[in-house]
């Protein structure tokens, strides 16, 4: 007898409807993208008024002279900034480095220009906007980096106090007078604050040291005066750090080397550098900018440990409080509320701050602003500023201020980011209160057309007429700007020097056909 083996399929299971009707896990939240977001929406919302506002001082003539003549030839830019180094000792100042960026961020500028058209005064605004996102960024790697204890930066949420910083900063990015580093140099000055934050940020988590940071010392030397500070602020945020983020000796570990490293590639370079400055410049007769004045500074320095508070600034942008009524500051305010608003969702379940971050960081920002301040403070022209005028150092103060602000919020956090963002709406104002009152009169008039025809060069004989006729205005323009009313012949030469660059660069033809060779 033979016995058939049959398969028989199991019985059928019907689905359970409570596990039909389960939810779906919550997306993961990303935190640190939307803080990036911020970083990069906030000073783009504040600074957005002066995106026309007219160059001055050397950027009348910088953007032309170095974009036409380093666009075609970019190794220039390395050979020509250490061949210079001995006429600039001479003036008081050693910045190979920084000059290289500098004139490459001029090169980045007529490129716009020329790729696509856009007036360098514009193109400029432009440059400068993408250093106060670098430096937003900065601050807020530089804050995290301080109060982590994990071995690594991202892998938990930020706290409270890092999360609310882009709006801190944004709202410190103020036009508070010609010399401030929202109009002036802004994307050099930006950007070498950001470096200052970054390479501070960077000893603190450094791992395995090495060759490199030797070098970084050195560069760090040769780059410019505000660069300088990067190595001490390192060397206060590694000792405090571990002292008393860490709560153990900050003398030994990868970040100690770091700091050993770093000065011993900073010193050699440094010391000698400022010997030969000093012997040349003891007298006088140097560079303005890097001329040092200490008799004064101890009476300017707390002036400059104030300088960055946003309601100390507006008035100097606005001359009165800012016109906060009209439709751009408006639209700021609704921008800037729909990024609070998103912040709001998950502000309440980011980690706050312990004692030991707490102090930590605070003290680290108050030896950010005091290097600052103290920088700022020894310039002989900024001895003379009025309370809330920006210089070189406002990136560096606006971003320890705004930590020692947010470091300690721990209630009400609500009221304190809509405060935040009423402030920033008030920085909008000022900024375009600024703008307005730049572009009055002939001279904006003038160098907002010679940015246009330099960008839309017309070949015709009209063309050239147009162009004739604004080198005309500036030869007036330059006499009723000359105290002693006669052309200032060596700036209508840099005139025609940078403006022929950028336009044979462009298109093969000088700026004005009848202007001397």
């Amino acid at each position: 007898m033979t016995a058939e083996i049959v398969n028989v399929p199991p019985p059928r299971v019907e689905a359970d409807p409570s596990a039909l009707s389960t939810p779906p896990p919550p997306a993961v939240e990303r935190p640190w993208r939307a803080l990036l977001l911020r970083c990069v929406l906030v000073p783009l919302i504040v600074l957005a008024p002066l995106v026309t506002l007219t160059p001055s001082a050397d950027h009348r003539f910088n953007v032309y002279a170095n974009g036409g003549l380093y666009a075609g030839n970019p190794w220039l830019l390395v050979r020509n900034a250490f061949s210079t180094v001995p006429t600039f000792l001479d003036l008081g100042n050693f910045r190979p480095l920084g000059r290289i960026v500098e004139w490459s961020l001029d090169v980045v500028v007529f490129a716009l220009t020329a790729l696509f058209g856009l007036p360098a005064n514009i193109g400029l605004r432009l440059v400068s906007f993408v250093s106060a996102i670098l430096l937003t960024v900065a601050a807020v790697v530089f804050a995290a980096a301080v109060t982590s204890r994990r071995e690594r930066l991202f892998s938990a949420p930020p706290p409270v106090p890092v999360a609310l910083l882009p709006f801190a900063v944004g709202t410190g990015l103020v036009a508070a007078g010609w010399s401030s580093t929202t109009v002036l140099f802004g994307a050099l000055y930006l950007a070498t604050s950001a470096l200052v934050l970054a390479v501070a940020a960077w000893a603190c988590r450094s791992r395995r040291p090495g060759v490199l940071v030797v070098l970084a010392g050195a560069g760090i030397a040769a780059f410019n005066e505000l660069a300088l500070l990067a190595v001490p602020l390192a060397t206060a945020a590694v000792l405090i750090r571990g002292r008393v983020v860490l709560g153990r000796s900050p003398f030994r570990g990868p970040s100690a080397r770091f700091l050993v490293l770093l000065w011993a590639g900073f010193l050699p370079v440094i010391l000698p550098v400022r010997a030969i400055i000093y012997l040349r410049c003891a007298d006088g007769g140097c560079y303005s900018g890097s001329d040092l004045a200490p008799v004064g500074a101890p009476a300017a320095l707390p002036g400059r440990m104030l300088a960055w508070l946003p309601p100390l600034m507006w008035p100097q942008a606005a001359h009165g409080f800012p016109r906060v009524t009209a439709a751009i500051p408006l639209l700021a305010l609704v921008a800037l509320a729909v990024l609070a608003w998103r912040a709001v969702r998950g502000l309440r379940r980011l980690p706050t701050l312990d004692q030991g971050q707490t102090y930590g960081l605070a003290a680290v920002a108050l030896v950010l602003l005091i290097l600052g301040a103290s920088i700022a403070a020894l310039n002989a022209e900024v001895q003379r500023f009025h309370l809330g005028l920006g210089w070189r150092d406002s990136g560096l103060t606006t971003v320890a201020g705004s930590i020692l602000l947010l470091v300690f919020v721990r209630r009400h956090l609500m009221v304190a980011l809509a405060v935040l963002v009423l402030a920033g709406t008030v920085s909008t104002a000022a900024n375009k209160d600024f703008r307005d009152r730049a572009d009055r009169g002939q001279w904006p008039f003038l160098h907002d057309r010679i940015a246009q025809e330099v960008a839309d060069f017309d070949p015709t004989p009209a063309g050239d007429a147009r162009r004739c006729a604004l080198r005309a205005a500036f030869r007036q323009t330059s006499a009723h700007n000359s105290r002693s009313q006669t052309v200032n012949q060596r700036e209508v030469r840099r005139f025609d020097v940078s403006l022929n660059r950028a336009t044979v660069q462009l298109a093969g033809r000088r700026f004005c056909s009848t202007a001397p060779r």
